[in-house]
């Protein structure tokens, strides 16, 4: 009796050398797969570089909710807002805000929340698997996430969303008052109204983790080219067999787009204007300082994070509607020092490492793409995570990988399907 013949496994090639990158071809090399992964730039250059590091099942509830258009409309009027939105003839742009803004209801909130959540639950448990099984280092913390009010008004606010985030998603937190709070975390000032603490968040830091995901490719076979851009495909009866680059020609049966913010450049290449916006966002790098949080924050009020590494702190945040600005505003890079001065004992620490922006890819209804591209049946998409990708990256490239490789998905696609627009 003859032996069946195995089945040949596709070679798989990646652009994109960020987390939604390396998760995928993590999962798809784990399956078999020869994984090419090729960027125009660094291999984890950017928003995988320095973002603040959290893990955050909590994140359920999008961008797009009751209330969030007329705030972003108030904050083109002023220019120390932490959310801007920078007017301009771009007609993109204007079709992106206007999906965003008739989403901004009760009822596509909850739409919109129950797809972001399979990723972010499945991703939470992947982690712990990445970090104990695979051994990946990330100065991984299971310490969970703090949302801390200043005013008492924001503080109960809050409380309405926190009951649908338990009785919905099975995601509420844990109220802590008045003094009680800096019993709980002794780095904040007295005198703050209270917090919300996230006990199932966690947080990482994202460039230790990238140099050891990349490591880790690398020993299992995955072939990775920097500073090698995608120029055009090569086609063959309908379908991708290869990619023109800067250096050269690469073969593949089948191509994962994971681009990020960067995507909708690529619209001539993939058949579809992808409806991703560059939301701008930045971060600034310190020492820890001598009275440093044990864990991460996040200070609504100020639209700031604060985030404690091992091996080092982060103030980051802000969001800007601005394009492909690449301009580092030092006005911006105050507001997180400013914002997080009415919160901490010692909000900074010297010297600064490293002062950072990224461009997050934000779509209308805070769901990511991953789905084909329509260009030819074996390109996919996997993008538009929008300040999530982190969060939602290990789930991604599981995704990926069955997708491609016809298993049964381990979440249901459908919520991330690119018809939806």
């Amino acid at each position: 009796m003859e032996k069946p013949h195995p089945i040949a496994l596709p070679s798989v090639l990646i652009i994109g050398g960020g987390v939604i990158g390396a998760a995928s071809a993590h999962y798809l090399s784990q399956a078999g797969c020869k994984v090419t992964i090729i960027d125009r730039g660094r291999f984890a250059g950017a928003c995988s570089h320095a973002n603040c590091g959290l893990i955050s099942p909590s994140h359920v509830l999008p961008l797009a909710e009751p209330g969030m258009l007329s705030a972003g409309l108030k904050a083109m009027l002023n220019p120390a807002s932490p959310l801007r939105i920078k007017p301009r003839l771009d007609w993109q742009f204007l079709k992106w805000l206007f999906n965003f803004g008739r989403r901004c209801n009760f009822e596509d909130m909850l739409e919109s929340a129950r797809g972001i959540q399979p990723l972010l639950d499945s991703s939470r448990e992947l982690y712990d698997e990445l970090v104990k099984v695979q051994g990946l280092a990330c100065e991984w913390q299971t310490q969970g996430c703090l949302f801390v009010y200043k005013t008492k008004e924001a503080l109960d606010h809050f409380g309405a969303t926190d009951k649908l985030l338990g009785e919905v998603f099975n995601a509420g937190s844990t109220l802590i008052r008045g003094h009680e709070l800096t019993d709980f975390e002794p780095a904040l000032k007295p005198g703050l109204a209270g917090g919300w603490f996230h006990s199932h968040d966690a947080h990482l830091r994202p460039d230790v983790l990238m140099k050891s995901w990349r490591a880790h490719l690398e020993r299992g076979g995955v072939t990775i080219r920097e500073q090698c851009e995608l120029q055009d495909w090569i086609m063959t009866d309908g379908r991708v067999t290869g990619a023109r680059t800067s250096q050269g020609n690469y073969e593949a049966d089948q191509v994962v787009v994971a681009t990020g913010a960067l995507t909708p450049l690529l619209h001539k290449l993939l058949g579809v204007k992808v409806p991703i916006q560059p939301g701008k966002g930045y971060s600034i790098t310190m020492p820890r300082p001598s009275i440093c949080p044990t864990h991460p924050m996040l200070l609504p009020e100020a639209r700031v994070a604060v985030t404690p590494f091992d091996t080092g702190y982060r103030l980051g945040s802000i969001m800007e509607l601005a394009g492909y600005d690449d301009t580092l505003d030092p006005k911006r890079v105050a507001l997180l020092k400013n914002g997080a001065r009415d919160y901490l004992h010692e909000p900074t620490a010297e010297p600064v490492v490293e002062t950072w922006f990224g461009w997050r890819p934000m779509t209308p209804d805070s769901r990511p793409i991953i789905d084909r591209a329509p260009i030819a049946e074996n390109v996919w998409l996997a993008a538009g995570h929008n300040m999530l990708g982190l969060s939602m990256a290990p789930a991604t490239g599981k995704l990926v990988s069955e997708l491609i490789l016809g298993k049964q998905p381990h979440v249901n696609p459908r919520p991330y399907r690119l018809d939806r627009f």
